[in-house]
């Protein structure tokens, strides 16, 4: 078919490729199938869904393929992120290497937060990571909360005080 106009040729061909059941869209579980890290594990199930909803714009699940050559964008951003602060090439990134590219996004966290992602995210291991489909998540709903914190935090002193329900309606309209 031809492509059309305002996406990518690539992502043109490999929407076809993902596009599994030929239905024109594409699913969180078809994206899952489409997408590795560096290890040749699939991206995660929360990842997808999250990247699914960002670009599905009539919420319907799934993404056309206008929603998927600009997901496919997003996610070259990201990877180029990642791999600039993944400096050992490993491809993966260490709690070292985590700690860096908060500090260098603007991030004041501390180290026991870091661990603390590290533990909920990373592969089960002696010596744990995130893979680019965790960095991606975790960036995600970092800018999430962070944007949905300053919003309560008008004077900008880095505290708030919120009601038990205003803090669920914070998590729960960002992070589902």
């Amino acid at each position: 078919g031809n492509v059309p106009p305002g996406v990518d040729p690539e992502a043109f061909s490999w929407f076809q490729a993902v596009d599994a059941d030929r239905s024109g869209y594409i699913s969180a579980k078809e994206l899952k199938q489409a997408l590795v890290n560096s290890n040749w594990s699939t991206f995660n199930d929360e990842t997808c869904l999250l990247m699914i909803n960002m670009f599905d714009k009539t919420r319907s699940g799934r993404i056309d393929m206008y929603g998927f050559s600009a997901l496919l964008h997003f996610i070259q951003q990201w990877k180029n992120l990642f791999q600039q602060y993944d400096r050992d090439q490993s491809g993966s990134i260490s709690f070292v290497e985590l700690q860096q590219a908060f500090s260098q996004m603007g991030y004041n966290l501390s180290p026991q937060f870091s661990q603390l992602l590290l533990a909920r995210y990373a592969q089960r291991s002696s010596n744990p990571s995130i893979q680019l489909d965790r960095f991606i998540q975790i960036c995600m709903q970092l800018q999430s909360t962070t944007d949905a914190f300053r919003e309560k935090d008008t004077a900008l002193v880095g505290n708030v005080r919120l009601s038990y329900e205003d803090f669920l309606t914070m998590v729960v309209t960002r992070m589902m």
